[in-house]
Parts: structure tokens; sequence; C-alpha cells
């Protein structure tokens, strides 16, 4: 117990003496946080750039017009006249989308001949494109609906004849689990677990490399050649400092108010294994890759793309399979899957049984194997000194 003591403060003074573990570790949560909670602070897409093209110049083109200009989502950036050459204006205005209203559209309608409003849209941003479409459609219908609401009207149909004849049947959408589709709360915590992985994974990866290339693993070889013991002695000041990081997550989520049930024992169990998980991996590679550079370069391969493929924004039935098999090794994937269940479902322990069980795999496997790998090399390491 003394020797565990003294070789715990030998620990930590040999983690904060690595001002670039330092610097990765608490900066990059807190700093990140910060920058990715203030990007998508305004929680959803407004004033989308649009030119109309209206070569009618009629009362109703003029009341279509009024209405692009109403909607929050979409902000008219230019009204044009006469047509001109899109794709020449593009790289410099980059509008969202381009609506046409042809020549004679107001007396097409009258005559009932059904005219075309054309709609350009950016697919270049596809995001941008969504929201574009689905403003520009609200629009449209709504005065669409209008106008034939008042020609019924003008041939003496009662505004209630009007609208019953007009409307077979009525729609109700009814938003559940982020109800105000709100971006911000969708995206911030995943980006933020997401960086939380990388940090421990590249935290971990130090912590048996560095004593590999400066020879300090030979000392601690000498003192015991249990390894378990060692892998305790690296993982302790961890359970102290991880925490401390999981805190500063909670208090960005607290300050951009995100929604969704985030404090409770389902979520505090799978953020602990998450943890776990990912020390387990970042130890591991430190043991089998015994060089920081090497260790920390295999490990961002994994992470990098962890956030894309964890099925989280991106649905994992349109990921290929082989891939999926690949994404089932990282501990994100299973995080961000009960994340959902627990923080917008309102789901409980029994509903991410399944991400748990995965978690806590990863984390028996990883250990199993560091405590295999570490053996031999702690008994390699005493018969070269004997």
């Amino acid at each position: 117990m003394k020797n565990l003591k003294s070789l715990l403060r030998i620990e930590f003074e040999r983690i904060f003496s690595n001002k670039v573990l330092l610097a990765i570790f608490f900066g990059a949560p807190i700093l990140y946080g910060f920058l990715f909670g203030f990007v998508y602070e305004p929680a959803k897409v407004v004033d989308l750039p649009l030119l109309i093209v209206d070569e009618d110049q009629s009362p109703i083109s003029y009341k279509l017009i009024d209405a692009f200009d109403d909607n929050e989502g979409l902000k008219i950036s230019e009204v044009r006249y006469v047509p001109g050459n899109i794709k020449e204006d593009m790289p410099y205005e980059e509008y969202a989308a381009v609506v046409s209203i042809p020549q004679d559209f107001e007396a097409n309608i009258l005559q009932k001949r059904h005219p075309e409003v054309r709609v350009d849209l950016n697919m270049a941003n596809i995001l941008n494109a969504n929201m574009a479409s689905k403003n520009i459609q609200a629009v449209l219908m709504t005065l669409n609906a209008g106008i034939e609401i008042e020609g019924l009207k003008k041939q003496g149909y009662s505004p209630e004849q009007a609208m019953d004849s007009y409307e077979s049947f009525k729609i109700n959408f009814n938003k559940l689990y982020n109800s105000a589709g709100n971006y911000l709360s969708f995206m911030l915590p995943g980006l933020l677990a997401a960086i939380m992985q990388q940090v421990i994974f590249l935290a971990l990866a130090l912590v048996f490399a560095r004593d590999f290339e400066d020879g300090y693993f030979h000392e601690l070889a000498s003192i015991s050649k249990w390894s378990p013991f060692h892998i305790l002695l690296k993982a302790l000041p961890f359970f102290v400092l991880i925490p401390v990081m999981w805190f500063a997550v909670a208090g960005i989520l607290e300050y951009f108010r995100i929604d969704g049930d985030l404090f409770n024992l389902p979520m505090l169990l799978l953020t602990i294994l998450l943890s776990l998980a990912g020390m387990g991996i970042g130890m591991l590679f430190s043991i089998v890759f015994p060089n920081q550079l090497k260790a920390t370069e295999l490990l961002m391969v994994i992470s990098t793309p962890a956030f894309v493929l964890s099925g989280f924004t991106w649905p994992s039935l349109a990921i290929p399979s082989g891939i999926q098999s690949f994404a089932k090794v990282i501990p994100l994937t299973h995080f961000l899957s009960g994340f959902r269940k627990i923080a917008f479902y309102g789901g409980d322990l029994a509903s991410i049984s399944t991400e748990l069980s995965m978690l806590v795999l990863i984390t028996l496997v990883t250990f199993l194997a560091m405590t295999f790998i570490l053996h031999v090399k702690i008994r390699k390491s005493r018969s070269q000194k004997g």
C-alpha cells in the first residue's frame, strides 16, 4: 500500500509534467464544447438566401413574394424580373434556392391552366437545401390553398364549404422527442461525447508508451510482476481526472440549456462504461505500440471517423454491414445509441441493456488483452534485468 501511494504520486507528477497531454485532456472538451455550442446556439437554420425571378409582376406574384419574405427560414436576397445565368451567380451569391415565377402566372391561375412555379435547389449543402425546400413548399402550398379557397368562395361557397371542398382530409403532424427541432440539443451532446472519447483515447495511449520510451517501465516491472497492479496504477489517476472533465461537460450542457433527460442513473452508468471502455482501448494501444507517436496516430484512425460511423447523424441501416461491424468495436457507437434512448425517449436501464452489455464486453476484452500482453512484457523486462 505504501508503494502504491508513492507510485501514484509519481504517476500524477508524470501526467502533469506532460503539457501536451494536459492541453488535450483539459483544454479540448471545454474549448470545443463552447465552440460547438456557440456554433449551434441558434438551434435552427434561418434566413436562407433566396433569389426570386418574377417574370409576371402581378398582384398574385407580389403576394407570393411577400409570403416568402414573412417566412423566418428564408430571406429574399434579390428579386429579378428577367432570368439570369444562375450558374454564373451561384459561386458569388450561394443562394439556397431560386424561385422562378413564369410570365402570365396570374392569368393562367384565373383561367385554371395550372401554371408551374420552378424551384431550383442548391444541393451543394444538403442541410440548407432540405430546410429551404421545406420552407418553400410550406409557402407555396399555403398560397395555393388560399387561392383555391378564394376561387370557390367566388363561386358561391361559404368559407366552411370552400374549406371542406378543398380539403378531402386534414393532416396533423405531432412532433415527438425534441419537438422544437432544436439542432443544438441534437448535435452538441453527441459531439461532446465524441470529443471525450477521443481525449480519453489519446490520454491513455501515452501512459505505458511513455514508460517504455524513457525506461521507467523497467523500474516498475522490478517492483511488481503482477500486471493488474500496473494497470490499476496507470488507471487510478484517470479515475479522478476523467470525472472532473465529465463534470465540465455537464456544465457546458447546462450552460446551453440542452433539452433532454441528461442527469439520471442510466446516463451515469452509460458514461462510466464509455470511460472504462475508452480507457481500455487507449491503454491497450499504449502497451501494444510502445511509442507515444505511433500509439496516438493509430488511435486517431479509430476516433476520427467514430462520430460518423456511430449512426448518430447518418442512420446505421444505410451503412454497409462490414463498416457497421467495425463501428461496433468503438465505444461511442453504443454510448450514443443509449444516449438517444435515455435523453430523448425517456428510457430506463432495461432499454439500454444491449448498449451496456457491449461496453462491458469491450472493457473486459481490452482488460484481458492488456493483462496478458503486459504480463509478457514484465517477464521479459525482469529477465533482461536479471
